[in-house]
């Protein structure tokens, strides 16, 4: 299961509900924000997520309403001294404007600030893995070099069949857990299990994708398929077509195309301009994928392997 909470999903310039660009992607113990738009560590205390484990910074892009808020978060990280290790994925570009952003004007010290910043480049592939999931980049297009969506894919899993473990007579404690694990075991009778036995067909684990600003969908197409959930733009509607193309930016329609030739499962759109009501974005996108929700500041889904369900706060 992946958690995403929206801290931020307004276009270009915040409005009176909306803020700028940012989001949470949670996963077991792992965070990862997604952009950081002026405003978003007002916006973290407001959701009430907090500031630990944010370890994980991923950019979608250089663009300063997705970037700007870095400089007051990591100001404020510098004074509370709540995280150690900060690590920040970007392209080149990008992470050129957040060093200068960051170090150019001292908002962190070089050699006084008590937080580790790395900056690491990304290129489309793996970027994050570990025993349950992979994070991976992919290329977008939009104005300027090195702009990337993110995937976020729990690994597949073949379920393990207790009545079977049961029925063979393995018993509860390490010996399940290695067949878990795909080792074979032996009882204390002197039988060999092997995992084959007492585990089921292989199922495909969740999938998330992420798409910040982007003015194609052709070319993303491959990484969309089949997620249960897609997060992109909507900056703009059709009557504005025109408009969106020069900026490299998607109308409702686009991106609800995009999420029925994908087959995936539920679409939330964010990125929302000012100049339009949020009822004929809606509109617009669910004549095409009825599936369709647009996303306001603090959301927050919980995305399983055919599902995505909005969490309402208690």
């Amino acid at each position: 299961m992946f958690e995403i909470v929206f801290l931020g999903t307004s276009a270009s310039a915040p409005s009176i509900h909306r803020g700028l660009s940012s989001q949470v992607v949670k996963h077991n113990e792992y965070r990862f924000m997604i952009d950081c738009g002026e405003g978003t560590q007002r916006q973290i205390l407001k959701s009430g997520i907090g500031f630990k484990r944010l370890n994980h910074i991923l950019i979608t892009h250089g663009h300063l309403d997705h970037i700007l808020g870095l400089a007051g978060l990591f100001s404020t990280f510098s004074r509370w001294e709540t995280i150690e290790e900060v690590t920040i994925h970007g392209g080149k570009y990008a992470l050129e404007r957040i060093y200068n952003l960051l170090y150019g004007v001292q908002i962190i010290h070089p050699r006084k600030s008590q937080i580790a910043i790395n900056f690491e480049e990304i290129s489309p592939g793996t970027i994050f893995e570990d025993d349950g999931f992979r994070l991976s980049a992919f290329s977008v297009t939009h104005r300027g070099p090195d702009c990337f969506g993110y995937l976020f894919e729990e690994k597949p899993r073949r379920p393990f069949l207790s009545e079977k473990a049961d029925a063979l007579g393995v018993p509860f404690g390490p010996e399940r857990r290695d067949l878990v694990n795909g080792k074979a075991v032996t009882l204390a009778d002197g039988r060999t299990i092997h995992p084959d036995e007492v585990l089921g067909l292989e199922k495909p684990g969740t999938r998330l994708v992420h798409v910040g600003d982007t003015g194609r969908t052709d070319d993303i197409l491959p990484f969309c398929e089949g997620a249960d959930t897609l997060v992109i733009e909507a900056t703009y509607l059709n009557e504005e077509e025109d408009m969106a193309r020069q900026f490299a930016h998607l109308t409702a329609a686009q991106a609800a195309t995009l999420a029925k030739e994908a087959g995936v499962g539920k679409l939330i759109l964010t990125h929302v301009s000012r100049r339009y009501r949020e009822r004929d974005i809606y509109e617009e996108a669910t004549r095409i994928f009825p599936n369709t929700v647009v996303a306001r500041d603090f959301d927050f889904y919980q995305v399983r392997r055919g599902e995505c369900i909005k969490v309402e706060p208690e």
